[in-house]
């Protein structure tokens, strides 16, 4: 029998309107997290809360021990949950991640969060390598406005962009009411 468990990563103060890093969408993405929370925490679940941190001082966003580096309470973590320390894109690398989902027996993953084209991208890309099944809730993610040889790409079409990869070959992409009706 499979057994599940939600990942959020990065939902922290930075990425919020107030914080240094906001992203586009945020706050909807934000709340759609909110309510598969609610929902793993009901079902009985593993949630795992990825939180990243850069170790530069001069960091942009997300400096150690900066309150914009903490997870938003939104979806700040409860009792046993446990919050995984990061320094790269990927959730994986150097991190006790998949010793904690080994530990529980997961094999299913579902993964909402931030930014949908960074770390949500890694994430999902290196859980699918290492024969997670993945699925990315798209409306529970979300990015920003990127520049690329002198065009401004929106972050509604980032965002597309990526969801769109990532459903042909790395997971299954879903709405929040999808997942939650499912």
């Amino acid at each position: 029998m499979s057994k599940q468990a939600l990942i959020i990563v990065d939902l922290q103060n930075d990425y919020f309107p107030a914080g240094k890093w906001p992203l586009v969408g945020i706050e909807v993405a934000a709340a759609n997290a909110a309510r598969v929370l609610q929902a793993t925490r009901q079902a009985g679940d593993l949630v795992v809360h990825v939180r990243h941190e850069f170790t530069a001082p001069d960091a942009p966003f997300f400096v150690a021990g900066s309150e914009g580096a903490n997870i938003h309470p939104s979806v700040l973590n409860q009792g046993a949950e446990p919050v995984v320390l990061k320094h790269f894109v990927n959730s994986f690398r150097e991190t006790e991640l998949q010793a904690l989902l080994d530990h529980h027996q997961i094999d299913e993953l579902v993964i909402v969060g931030a930014m949908s084209h960074m770390c949500v991208d890694g994430i999902t890309r290196a859980a699918a390598d290492l024969s997670y099944k993945v699925t990315v809730v798209h409306d529970a993610c979300a990015t920003r406005d990127l520049e690329f040889n002198g065009l401004t790409v929106p972050a509604a079409h980032v965002h597309a962009a990526f969801m769109s990869a990532l459903g042909f070959a790395y997971a299954t992409v879903v709405s929040t009411d999808t997942l939650l009706a499912g």
